[in-house]
């Protein structure tokens, strides 16, 4: 591990996924997928909760709504989550016609909207598409095909659109107008095969793409042109999600998993499934809360 990075928090995670800073609770909140939980940390006072989920969930991000509410996407769909009760409603069901698939990966627009994607459970199929959440509660598929749907985010701007198609090793990157219309698909990185899989990214103030690196053993960050700039290495191979948060945004939490290892790599890597953070040499962009419109 490197000498930068911290254990934040041990929490066994079969499949750690989804960090995301809520600012106005001061906490990062995160999922287990196979769990399948939610889970809540306090990096002040290292208070972690957690809350099972009725179904595999792939990520929880914040509404903006009075009262503190997020939403869930789960196997079955777009879930609102209530923490005060634990209670999943839907609120809308997006493949119905794949039971095999589940949704994986989301984040908010600046703009507020949600985009997400979904993949097969099993990742052997192509049946994943990614998909941006209109108001009244559509689902619109912007981009399909892939196996395992991965990584959006978006550059500060707002005018660069990445995702990762994880098995293919690609990461995407796309123009986005003002519409919120992608255009101009193209190969944006490639990793090696021996670097492992690009999973869950996040991008710095400075427009950089930092990507969590699955069977990679750390974090890696790249220029806006595609450029190796940094990697971090953390004490287990499979690196899932990154996000930055605290009050400065200047801290990286990376969730791990010990899903995929055998039980002679899960006795040496023990802390696979834990929580990480270290401190980030550029700050992150603050996250923006979901606008869910009916």
């Amino acid at each position: 591990m490197s000498k930068d990075v911290s254990l934040a928090a041990k929490v066994g995670a079969e499949l750690g996924e989804g960090p995301v800073w809520i600012e106005r609770d001061a906490a990062l909140w995160f999922v287990d997928i196979k769990g399948p939980r939610v889970h809540r940390f306090d990096p002040v006072t290292g208070e972690r909760r957690c809350w099972d989920a009725p179904e595999q969930c792939g990520f929880v991000l914040p509404i903006r709504r009075t009262g503190l509410q997020l939403l869930a996407g789960l196997k079955t769909g777009l879930h609102e989550f209530d923490p005060a009760t634990g209670r999943f409603t839907l609120f809308a069901t997006v493949e119905p016609h794949l039971p095999d698939n589940r949704l994986n990966d989301g984040v908010v627009c600046p703009d507020g909207t949600l985009w997400f994607g979904s993949m097969d459970d099993h990742a052997k199929r192509p049946s994943g598409s990614l998909y941006r959440l209109n108001p009244g509660g559509r689902c619109v598929p912007l981009d399909s095909g892939y196996i395992v749907s991965n990584g959006p985010a978006f550059s500060p701007d707002a005018r660069t659109f990445y995702h990762t198609d994880t098995l293919e090793r690609r990461v995407y990157a796309f123009d986005r107008d003002g519409s919120g219309a992608l255009t101009n698909r193209r190969v944006w990185l490639e990793i090696e095969a021996e670097g492992g899989y690009p999973d869950g990214s996040a991008v710095d103030a400075e427009g950089c793409l930092w990507i969590a690196m699955w069977g990679g053993w750390g974090v890696r960050r790249y220029s806006p042109g595609g450029e190796l700039l940094s990697q971090i290495r953390l004490p287990c191979a499979n690196v899932t999600k990154v996000a930055f948060g605290g009050a400065d945004y200047s801290s990286m939490f990376v969730t791990t998993a010990w899903h995929g290892l055998t039980a002679v790599q899960r006795a040496e890597q023990p802390l696979a499934g834990d929580l990480f953070c270290f401190d980030a040499a550029v700050p992150g962009q603050k996250p923006t809360e979901l606008r869910l419109q009916l």
